[in-house]
């Protein structure tokens, strides 16, 4: 038996996150909104520790794997407040939108972290100092709670990353991609996308020149005063890399045909197939594939399996079908399951750059010798907000207000 990550947290007393299934999610969710306004624009900041409320939401988990999707989220919480009163909290749900975007005009920057992580291990293999950090044993009192904290429960408070990021970077000297990598293994929550340019953003790669220095001072206040560290880095000089080259376009997908029979291909990246495709869709079988190749560590693996799990069902009585569960994504397991559903096509939501994405493109000309076609679906989200992600957030920001009037949430 898997045990979810809130069972583990909750068993502790430690910071809770939703259950893997879109009722828990959206009752999580429902409990936030009231909270979404002035109360989270004005403590969002403050980190009290595990087990404590808090005033973020401690919804990425769900809005990770998209039980929830960012729409939904961004809806519940207009219902209660107006733009202007919850727009810090919406920025920060358009955030994970924002990185995805930036990411899929640039893919090359994922292919270049992979790399330069690949060789980062090599370089540092058997080094006491990267052990040391990652088992919590630095000496900075703050830095080994957070390293603790993160491998006991798969979540920490978006601040608590920034200031870990910086202390790892600029005050223990590590390699920026190993602790992007300590956090994919580690995070319930982290996709390339989010966790790679976060990084790279602290770092100053991503705003070159531009880095986040975490100060004794500011942790000591918004830990409320659990933290005294000692001997952080007084300066962050960033670092610098190749230029990484102008951004691309997002190219279109190709139609998927109407009347075809189809088998629905649902993956981890986009749990909640009910508001992409029509309860009329073609589809005649579901598969629903966890497969622990493309999650990088055993909580985010457990919380996604049980996730997956939960699209299932919601897809088999939304599409008056059979679903199956599998753990590998490859050609063998999906033609297997589309020629027993008698599809032509595969129908399945657009995967972001990362390796769902990679084993996509690897599926595609096998399927195709078959005579199946695959038909990866954007959502209108992601269509209508990716493109505006070619420069900083801030430009990108002006557009959420425009996106939000021309979808009729405002």
């Amino acid at each position: 038996m898997t045990i979810w990550a809130a069972e583990v947290c909750k068993a502790k007393g430690l910071a809770m996150v939703p259950a893997p299934n879109r009722r828990a999610a959206l009752d999580h969710l429902r409990q936030f909104v009231p909270r979404a306004g002035a109360s989270y624009a004005s403590n969002r900041n403050t980190d009290p520790g595990p087990g404590r409320p808090a005033a973020v939401s401690r919804l990425s988990p769900a809005v990770r794997y998209r039980l929830v999707t960012e729409q939904d989220v961004v809806a519940e919480v207009l219902g209660r407040h107006s733009f202007n009163a919850a727009g810090k909290f919406i920025q920060e749900v358009c955030w994970r939108t924002y990185w995805k975007g930036w990411l899929e005009l640039r893919p090359v920057v994922w292919q270049r972290f992979l790399a330069e992580r690949d060789g980062a291990r090599d370089a540092m293999a058997g080094s006491a100092d990267l052990l040391a950090a990652e088992e919590g044993r630095t000496g900075i009192d703050c830095f080994d709670a957070w390293a603790r904290e993160l491998v006991e429960t798969g979540y920490l408070h978006n601040h608590a990353r920034m200031w870990f990021a910086s202390i790892w970077i600029f005050t223990l000297r590590l390699p920026w991609t190993l602790g992007a990598d300590f956090f994919l293994r580690h995070l319930i929550d982290a996709d390339a996308a989010s966790n790679t340019l976060s990084w790279r953003w602290v770092a100053g790669l991503q705003t070159a020149g531009k880095t986040y220095l975490a100060r004794a001072d500011n942790i000591a206040r918004y830990t409320e005063g659990r933290f005294a560290p000692r001997g952080l880095a007084q300066e962050a000089a960033a670092l610098t890399e190749a230029p990484v080259g102008a951004a691309g376009t997002l190219l279109p997908l190709a139609a998927s045909d109407p009347a075809a029979p189809s088998l629905l291909l649902v993956h981890h990246e986009d749990l909640h197939s009910e508001s992409l495709f029509a309860a009329g869709a073609p589809v005649a079988g579901v598969l629903a594939v966890c497969d622990p190749a493309l999650l990088w560590g055993d909580a985010a693996r457990r919380f996604a399996g049980e996730a997956v799990a939960d699209a299932a069902t919601r897809a088999e009585a939304h599409f008056r079908c059979g679903s199956t569960l599998a753990d590998r994504l490859d050609a063998e397991t999906v033609i297997a399951a589309a020629q027993a559903a008698g599809a032509r096509q595969v129908l399945t939501p657009f995967a972001p750059v990362g390796p769902v994405a990679d084993a996509l493109a690897r599926l595609e000309p096998a399927l195709a010798a078959e005579g199946i076609a695959l038909r990866p679906v954007r959502r209108r989200w992601d269509a209508g907000l990716w493109p505006h992600a070619r420069r900083g957030f801030f430009a990108f920001d002006a557009e959420i207000e425009g996106h939000l009037r021309a979808e009729g949430m405002l």
